[in-house]
């Protein structure tokens, strides 16, 4: 299962932790334990989990989108 990446957000005055919606590929590979180089390859054939790009170029992806390509890749091991 995926860690919690957490954020600390101002909100009235109050710091409230909450789960980031959105990953950044660098969580993501973090999470997998793979390099960004081959999240990129696995990008470039269709295999890895959804993104959408920000206006400044930068990728992310959305963590129910990530969990859902985690459930649909996991295989139980006998």
């Amino acid at each position: 299962m995926p860690s919690t990446v957490t954020s600390h957000r101002r909100r009235g005055g109050s710091t409230e932790n909450r789960t980031q919606r959105h990953l950044t590929i660098m969580d993501v590979c973090a999470d997998l334990q793979i390099t960004r180089s081959t999240f990129y390859d696995w990008r470039m054939k269709r295999k890895a989990p959804p993104c959408f790009k920000l206006p400044n170029g930068a990728l992310r992806v959305r963590r129910d989108d990530y969990e859902e390509w985690l459930h649909l890749h996991y295989e139980e091991v006998a």
